[in-house]
C-alpha cells in the first residue's frame, strides 16, 4: 500500500490561475482558500508573509513567534511551517520559486546574501517600525495591482519591486548595522552552514567541513564560537536534530526508516541522540510536536 506523502507545497497547488512560478495575494481570501495550510507542512518555494492585522502564533522550524500587525516573515523551500491564528487576519502574501527571481539577476545566489533568506530562523521574522509601515504596505499594494493586471512588462515590474521590498526590509532594524558587503567570515560561516544542509547525513564532524572549507578544524570552530556562540559541532547536530524533526512529523514514516534517512547505524542510536540534544525521545516528540 503507497503511504500517503507528507504535505509538502508547490506554487502550482495553491496558485489557481497565476504565474506557474509566482503567487501574490492579500492574505485573509488567501487562507479562507487554503485553510489546511494550518496543518504542519513544508514548501518548495519562498514564502514571504507580511501581517496587517492579525493574532496568534506561527511556527517555522518548530520554534514559534507570536502574530502582530506590521510584522513581516520571510521563509525557505524546505522549512516547516504551520499557523494557528486568533481571530480575523489580513496582510500579503509572496509565494515564488528561485527561478523566478534569480531569472532577473546575474547572481544566482542573490537571495541566499538575504540575512533573511539564509535558513536562521531568528533573522526571518521582523517586525517593521512605524516609519516603514507606509513604505512597505505601498510596495505590497502595487505588487497586488501588478498581479492583478495586464501591464506591459508585468512580470519585470513584480521582479523590480520584490527585489526593492527585500533591499528595504534588509536594511531595516538589526540588519542596519551589518555590512552590505559580507565579509570574509561571514561568507565562510554561509559555506559551512550550505556544506552542513547537504552533508549532515553523512558528515557528522568538524574536521569534515574544515577539510571542505580549506581550514583548520579549529579556525573553523573558532568562526562558530564568534559569530554564533556555539562550536562548529554543534551546528552540525543541530541540523541533524531540525532534520529529525522535520521527518518525525511525517507519521508515515516510522523511526526505523527515520534513523535510517539520518544515516544513524540503528533505531537505538537515534533515540539515544535524539533524547540526548532534545530530552525527549523521537515518539515523545512525535506525540506532541506543536507544543515543542
Amino acid at each position: 500500500m503507497m503511504k500517503k506523502a507528507f504535505p509538502v507545497y508547490d506554487i502550482c497547488s495553491l496558485a489557481d490561475h497565476q504565474h506557474s512560478d509566482l503567487l501574490i495575494s492579500r492574505f485573509a481570501p488567501y487562507l479562507q482558500k487554503h485553510q489546511n495550510l494550518s496543518l504542519p507542512h513544508k514548501h518548495t518555494f519562498y514564502h514571504v508573509v507580511f501581517f496587517t492585522k492579525g493574532s496568534g502564533k506561527h511556527s517555522i522550524d518548530f520554534k514559534y513567534f507570536p502574530v502582530e500587525p506590521h510584522q513581516i516573515y520571510f521563509m525557505s523551500p524546505g522549512q516547516v511551517h504551520r499557523w494557528s491564528f486568533e481571530g480575523p487576519v489580513d496582510g500579503y502574501i509572496i509565494n515564488f520559486s528561485a527561478e523566478f527571481f534569480q531569472s532577473f539577476l546575474l547572481r544566482p545566489d542573490y537571495l541566499e546574501s538575504l540575512p533573511f533568506f539564509t535558513g536562521n530562523v531568528d533573522d526571518e521574522v521582523i517586525n517593521i517600525s512605524a516609519d516603514k509601515q507606509l513604505q512597505v504596505t505601498a510596495l505590497f499594494e502595487q505588487l497586488i495591482a501588478e498581479s492583478h493586471g495586464p501591464g506591459h512588462m508585468a512580470m519585470d515590474m513584480i521582479r523590480a519591486l520584490m527585489l526593492q521590498l527585500f533591499i528595504l526590509v534588509a536594511r531595516h532594524g538589526v540588519y542596519s548595522s551589518q555590512n552590505t558587503t559580507p565579509n570574509y567570515n561571514y561568507t565562510l560561516l554561509q559555506s559551512f552552514k550550505k556544506l552542513t544542509d547537504k552533508n549532515f547525513a553523512t558528515l557528522r564532524l568538524p574536521k569534515d567541513y574544515a577539510a571542505l572549507l580549506y581550514i583548520t578544524p579549529n579556525h573553523l570552530n573558532a568562526l562558530c564560537n564568534d559569530m554564533l556562540g556555539i562550536p562548529a559541532g554543534e551546528v552540525i547536530r543541530n541540523r541533524v536534530i531540525l532534520e529529525a524533526k522535520r521527518l518525525l512529523i511525517n507519521l508515515d514514516l516510522n523511526i526505523t526508516e527515520i534513523a535510517a534517512k539520518l544515516n544513524f547505524a540503528d533505531n537505538s542510536y537515534f533515540t539515544k541522540f535524539f533524547k540526548k540534544y532534545t530530552g525527549l525521545t523521537p515518539e515523545d516528540f512525535r506525540k506532541n510536536p506543536i507544543a515543542q
